[in-house]
């Protein structure tokens, strides 16, 4: 049967109805157009669907056959067009979001959690980079956005300040340094540090400072995740620097305190980057939108330090 949408809604009609004029009527269509139409629908089934009487008109067996299945057929049509426009809002699909540790581990959980609340059928997946490493992705198209420090250089891409997220010099519950209220760097480089791994961008840029400074650093062992980093502090095998919001997770497990440092290259803020808003998909607009995003105002200029 070729038949369409709209041949369903109008059999519905009638057969609701019991009437072809009234059936006409709630489906928008004049009396013999409508007419026209269930005559051509009956040739095609091959069979009398409606039996007509002086004052309207009933369903024969075959009819009842058709309106049974046009009811699921459009049931399931809204439906299709319900879970269409649920991805096309942003309320369903997958979303990929691509953070560094710092806003993986402590900013987002507390600020995707509500956002996640109201869209129960979407799914986030988050892919934890380094801050070099998202800016590389959003330039080669590999990510749609991320959340990363101001330090990293990310030119031709947009960032929007979401949150603040200096660096903190960590140090034993005991150490002597550990009653200042702040301290500046030059004033701990000749204290023994925990550092991270080779290669790890904030480890650089915290190097790169202290060869600017005229030292290097004391480095008594390097760990790979700032969770090992942490760990060998609390036992006071040395001093480290690390994120706030870090230092805030881990202080109570390896009895840590956390100094603030004063030098400007510590005042590090997290980030959303991504490359042009209007390429963004829906659920990504929505959740930057949640997070403070506002692209309808210039966005705030962020100082770049040497990595990040």
């Amino acid at each position: 049967m070729r038949l369409d949408l709209a041949d369903l809604r109008l059999f519905l009609s009638v057969a609701e109805a019991g009437s072809i004029t009234a059936g006409a009527a709630k489906a928008h269509l004049a009396l013999a157009s409508a007419s026209e139409r269930l005559r051509m629908i009956e040739d095609d089934a091959g069979t009398p669907l409606l039996n007509r009487h002086p004052r309207g008109v009933s369903l024969t067996e075959a009819g009842a056959a058709l309106a049974h299945h046009a009811r699921l057929i459009l049931q399931q049509q809204a439906q299709l067009r319900g879970e269409l426009q649920a991805f096309a809002h942003g309320a369903r699909g997958t979303l990929h979001l691509y953070a560094n540790t710092a806003a993986l581990t402590t900013y987002l959980p507390v600020r995707l959690a509500p956002w996640l609340v109201q869209r129960p059928r979407l799914r986030v997946e988050l892919h934890e980079r380094t801050s070099i490493d998202i800016v590389q992705a959003l330039r080669a198209g590999q990510a749609e956005a991320g959340i990363l420090s101001d330090a990293v250089a990310a030119d031709g891409l947009q960032r929007h300040v979401v949150a603040e997220d200096p660096l903190v010099l960590l140090l034993p519950r005991q150490h002597r340094l550990a009653a200042h209220r702040a301290l500046a760097f030059t004033d701990v480089l000749g204290e023994t540090f925990i550092a991270l791994a080779d290669g790890n961008a904030l480890q650089s840029c915290i190097d790169t400072q202290a060869s600017e400074a005229g030292r290097m650093l004391d480095v008594r062992i390097r760990m790979k995740t700032f969770d090992g980093l942490c760990m060998m502090v609390g036992h006071g095998i040395g001093v480290g620097i690390v994120p706030r919001t870090i230092a805030r997770l881990h202080r109570r497990a390896t009895h840590t305190v956390a100094v603030p440092l004063k030098d400007a290259w510590t005042q590090r803020r997290l980030c959303a980057c991504f490359a042009q808003w209007k390429a963004l998909s829906t659920p990504m607009r929505s959740l930057l939108t949640h997070l403070g995003v506002e692209p309808e105002k210039k966005r705030e200029m962020v100082l770049t330090h040497p990595a990040p």
